[in-house]
């Protein structure tokens, strides 16, 4: 199936085919890799964290800063 013909369906369609597509690859066994870009950014904060650089707020605090 081409996106042509996934953007073609309706809404609906294109829902189910994703929980589908969601639910196949929930049951699979081989581990998925993180990009190492990824893994650059984690060190990064931790070390920002481990050398009391970074700034920590609470959940609340986060809440706040989104409304």
């Amino acid at each position: 199936m081409t996106i042509t013909e996934i953007k073609s369906l309706p809404v609906s369609e294109r829902i189910m085919l994703m929980e589908e597509i969601w639910d196949s690859l929930c049951h699979e066994h081989e581990p998925v890799k993180s990009p190492l870009w990824q893994q650059d950014i984690l060190n990064d904060r931790l070390e920002l964290i481990n050398s009391k650089q970074a700034t920590l707020i609470s959940l609340q605090e986060l809440k706040n800063t989104n409304r």
